[in-house]
């Protein structure tokens, strides 16, 4: 496929595909139930019996679903009435568009060389709270209240409303920095990007301190070939 094509790849499944694939429980689900044991099955955002789910939340699941496929039946009405186009104008695209945000938010504030993925074995609440990045996002962080480049504070502190995240965010960058502990990346979104979709494809193991590593550093068979 190439480095570039595969990066090109990994940029759409996050940002167009990403996010319905999440719901339906096809991709990103984790690899522990709500008990805290093994995943076993499809973990999807739909059914009230779904492994993501305590029972005590099950009636809400269901209730939702509801309204999702209400919403499904209403928007299908629309586009037989007015016509598909008018309807993927006004709701699908800005839809697409919320997505595209929302899931490269989750997978930039997440992902990068520099931020360590910690086993069972190694993780405390604390080490995987700063398993975080903050990045600027330009006038994005304007309309977006700063999720991204307060992402930190979130993480410490996830009740913590919006308005008070930049100040949080000084506090906490005053406090952790001079400890090693506070990331921060100044690189523009769109190159962190392309960065990041060529070079954070997998983990060597779910046990201890991994890095994410790229493809790019398998060698290929040919190239193994003409070292033999």
């Amino acid at each position: 496929l190439g480095d570039g094509p595969f990066a090109f790849f990994q940029v759409f499944t996050h940002l167009v595909i990403g996010w319905p694939l999440y719901l339906l429980g096809v991709a990103s689900t984790g690899r522990l139930a709500h008990d805290g044991t093994e995943l076993e099955g499809l973990a999807d955002h739909f059914r009230p019996g779904s492994p993501m789910f305590p029972p005590k939340v099950r009636g809400k699941i269901f209730v939702s679903t509801v309204g999702v496929v209400a919403t499904l039946g209403v928007i299908m009405h629309l586009s037989m009435t007015y016509g598909f186009l008018p309807v993927a104008l006004w709701y699908w695209g800005p839809y697409s568009f919320v997505n595209a945000w929302l899931v490269l938010y989750t997978w930039l504030q997440h992902t990068d060389p520099s931020v360590p993925q910690y086993g069972a074995d190694e993780w405390t609440w604390v080490k995987g709270a700063l398993s975080t990045i903050d990045r600027p996002y330009g006038i994005f962080d304007f309309f977006h209240h700063r999720i991204g480049s307060t992402h930190v504070a979130h993480h410490l502190f996830h009740e913590m409303p919006c308005y008070h995240a930049k100040e949080a965010t000084a506090h906490i960058k005053a406090f952790l920095e001079p400890k090693g502990l506070y990331n921060y990346d100044p690189t523009p979104w769109w190159v962190v990007m392309w960065r990041v979709s060529k070079t954070c494809h997998y983990v060597q193991d779910n046990t201890g301190i991994q890095y994410y590593k790229s493809l790019e550093d398998i060698p290929m068979t040919k190239d193994l070939k003409k070292k033999a």
